[in-house]
């Protein structure tokens, strides 16, 4: 993806409009490599998100809603010591590199005048976020430790003197004295030769971006006046996403190719990165949680096989009965030592039965050996029957947590969680130092609002569902579900809405449930006093009746402008 030099150099400028000038009022670090400053500048709370992920890194204004950990981590704690309340003075780059650099006036403990930099290394697997002392030029803490073992030019440790990344041997685009692109206009003519050179010669230019100057460079008129509007863009950017097979994101304005416009590049970045970011912080964050029902539906499936095995072997139960019978009929013929006997058998037209003996058994006692065979599948039946239902249930129960995680961002993992450790899954949370067990709030259920303004809640997972449905709904209110499929509750807070409002609750339960990318989806639709929730039945599990049924195909841009409000 071209987060590249150029494209740093235009987020930067856009930074700048935003948050120099303000002040850190509050510092958050909700994911491992990534922190968020929330900078009050201009009246507004702007957070200000530095990524340090391995393949997300970047620097923006993001708007994705997000949760603190109930435990702060070291870096943070070093951050708010520093941080909180200091002003950004300044907004830097370190030449056309992927390198930027805030810069904090703030006071030490004595009151004396304190300057730090806050660095942001956008590198792939070597992304940082560096706090450094200006004053001594020392590293005060960075969010990843890169010890001498690890890279013996750069040591990024708390106390270690601060070294810039390698400079490169290359050109600075913007650096006034370049006139190297008139040599390579000349020398290399063919587009993505040039768009090569280009980046062998120059600072930070992604492939995408190469090839779009190379264009610009062999455009009508004069070679320097394009290559310095090509540049110009940077602090005039056009936000795009380009579509296609592979889709990337752009400050550069394409005539030539689809692409979708936003406001901002930090829109531009959350749009692009949104579902991309959420999921992978989902697998990360929920990674113990995915392995526990992995575990535990590969446990139950294989015993139902085993189950079902058992099954089908006591269909031969009658088998037994018939020679166990035959066996006491024709005991006169048995004798002992014999290994096996035919004998006619009168329930079935007396065909000749081969029958199996045991030549250390009396004939009496080979026959009840059969007959105890019989018994003992006989028993197994129900036994198997029941073991069979209540590890089908184990086991869709297992399937919607895993459809829930599928579904879930970030702030859901803690209920899923939660519901977890009460159902047994995982170990009961540890106490703290007072005994007691910190107990996690409840995540509210989501709010959508139909085109009429309807308000309509949504379940994001089990625990959720069990509250939405069975204590906030009212008896009037609508409740629906994807049909026959693992999903959430979602509640239309009306008796009697319109037929629109029905549908467009009927997408949402569609796009949250496992059949999110299908096509014509059914949707039962209820009143909430028709839903109940047996006795012992696992948690997000109702029964109801009366039920209809729409036929919905879910659309995620109609499911995006459900989130706001109507303001009339």
């Amino acid at each position: 993806m071209p987060f590249d030099g150029l494209f740093t150099h235009a987020m930067i400028a856009e930074l700048r409009n935003k948050i120099l000038g303000g002040r850190v009022t509050k510092i958050s670090q909700p994911f491992p490599n990534e922190v968020i400053l929330t900078v009050r500048s201009q009246r507004q709370n702007q957070p200000l998100l530095l990524s340090a992920h391995p393949n997300y890194a970047r620097i923006q204004i993001t708007q994705i809603p997000y949760n603190n950990p109930p435990v702060p981590t070291n870096f943070t704690m070093t951050l708010r010591k520093y941080l909180e309340n200091a002003k950004l003075t300044n907004i830097s780059q370190l030449d056309n590199d992927r390198v930027a650099y805030f810069s904090f006036a703030t006071r030490n403990e004595l009151g004396d005048e304190l300057p730090l930099l806050l660095s942001i290394e956008i590198m792939g697997r070597y992304s940082n976020v560096l706090l450094i002392n200006q004053n001594e030029n020392k590293i005060i803490d960075t969010i990843k430790h890169i010890g001498p073992s690890q890279n013996r030019f750069r040591t990024l440790l708390p106390g270690a003197t601060y070294i810039q990344p390698p400079k490169q041997d290359l050109l600075n685009p913007f650096g006034s004295d370049s006139q190297k692109y008139l040599e390579l206009v000349q020398q290399f003519p063919n587009r993505e030769i040039l768009a090569n050179q280009l980046q062998k010669n120059y600072q930070g230019i992604a492939t995408e971006h190469a090839l779009y100057i190379a264009d610009r460079l062999h455009d009508t008129g004069e070679i320097s006046d394009n290559w310095k509007n090509v540049l110009k863009q940077a602090d005039r950017p056009t936000p795009s996403i380009v579509t296609g097979s592979k889709p990337f994101f752009t400050f550069f304005k394409y005539d030539d190719l689809k692409s979708e416009n936003t406001e901002s590049l930090s829109i531009l970045l959350d749009t692009f990165y949104q579902k991309k970011a959420t999921s992978d912080r989902v697998q990360q964050q929920g990674s113990q949680l995915f392995h526990v029902i992995k575990v535990n539906l590969q446990k139950n499936r294989k015993k139902l096989k085993k189950l079902q095995q058992t099954m089908n072997s006591t269909q031969k139960a009658d088998t037994f009965r018939v020679k166990g019978e035959l066996l006491t009929t024709y005991l006169y013929q048995v004798k002992r030592g014999m290994k096996e006997i035919e004998l006619p058998n009168y329930y079935d037209n007396e065909k000749v039965v081969k029958i199996s003996l045991s030549n250390q058994l009396s004939p009496s006692q080979n026959a009840q050996k059969y007959f105890k065979k019989y018994q003992k599948l006989k028993n197994a039946v129900d036994y198997v029957t029941n073991q069979i239902k209540i590890t089908k249930a184990e086991i869709n129960y297992l399937e919607e947590i895993e459809t829930q995680l599928e579904l879930a961002d970030p702030q859901d993992l803690p209920d899923i969680k939660v519901e977890l450790q009460q159902e047994g899954y995982l170990r009961a949370q540890k106490q703290n130092k007072s005994g007691k067990v910190r107990k996690n709030k409840l995540g509210q259920p989501d709010t959508f609002y139909s085109s009429e303004n309807v308000k309509i809640s949504v379940g994001k997972n089990n625990l959720q569902n069990d509250r939405l449905t069975l204590k906030m709904a009212q008896k009037k209110d609508i409740w629906l579900h994807a049909k026959n499929i693992h999903g959430s509750h979602v509640i239309i807070h009306d008796s009697q809405p319109s037929e629109q409002t029905l549908l467009e609750a009927a997408e949402l339960a569609a796009y949250y449930s496992k059949a999110r990318s299908s096509g014509n989806v059914p949707v039962d639709f209820v009143t909430v006093k028709n839903i109940r929730k047996p006795n012992g039945a696992k948690p997000g599990f109702v029964i109801y009746e009366g039920q209809q049924t729409l036929y919905v195909t879910p659309d995620e841009e109609k499911i995006k402008k459900m989130k706001k409000r109507i303001i009339s």
